[in-house]
């Protein structure tokens, strides 16, 4: 399968504590940074919307936001470009980014993040209808890169059945996980991120130094 479009959620502890529309001027600073070595471009705010988006900062080949929909605040990174390589060099890359996000806003903003539960979600209903024909074509490649991400600690995968929504799992991992250690558990292995001096030209590349 030619997994793309992929989305990963890492869920905000104490969310009632959060105060979204600081988070306007955060994002902007990181356009003005361009932060990543992505080409950010815009800001929306969508706090009005119940269970919505919430603020979304809007990038070419991805967008981030402090996301809210089932009410269940956390970061959202959502791939929107092409990425080349196998499936777990997609993951790995899709969950390092969303990590490194959520590495700033712990350091930088005071959010923390419980990395035990992670949502998945395909957002193209063509290449990954919600069936379980995908499932069971994608699970494996899961169960082996959350092992990996998890450090052989027991984990469950969950996938929403319900038809009008896109094809999207649950993990949940048994144990304690922070953002440090899982970042640590994904560097011990080979570093998808090195991408092509022709991506990063295009505003599409990601390099660890500019996420600090």
């Amino acid at each position: 399968m030619d997994l793309q479009h992929v989305n990963i959620k890492f869920f905000a502890e104490a969310p009632e504590a959060v105060d979204l529309s600081s988070f306007i001027g955060i994002f902007n600073g990181w356009i003005q940074e361009q932060f990543g070595g992505a080409l950010l471009i815009d800001v929306a705010d969508y706090r009005h919307v119940v269970d919505g988006p919430g603020v979304v900062l809007i990038g070419h080949a991805a967008n981030y936001s402090l996301d809210n929909a089932d009410r269940r605040l956390g970061l959202l990174y959502n791939r929107k470009a092409h990425i080349d390589g196998t499936v777990q060099d997609k993951l790995a890359q899709v969950v390092r980014v969303a990590l490194l996000a959520c590495r700033r806003l712990e350091e930088e903003h005071g959010l923390k993040f419980g990395g035990q539960e992670v949502q998945l979600t395909v957002n193209d209903r063509l290449l990954a209808p919600n069936t379980d024909e995908t499932f069971q074509a994608l699970a494996p490649e899961l169960r082996a890169f959350f092992d990996h991400l998890y450090g052989g600690a027991e984990f469950t995968l969950r996938r929403n059945s319900d038809p009008r929504e896109r094809f999207t799992v649950d993990v949940m991992a048994v144990g304690s996980f922070g953002v440090p250690a899982l970042l640590k558990n994904l560097a011990s292995s080979p570093d998808p991120l090195l991408l092509s001096g022709a991506e990063r030209r295009r505003g599409q590349g990601v390099e660890e130094r500019n996420f600090r």
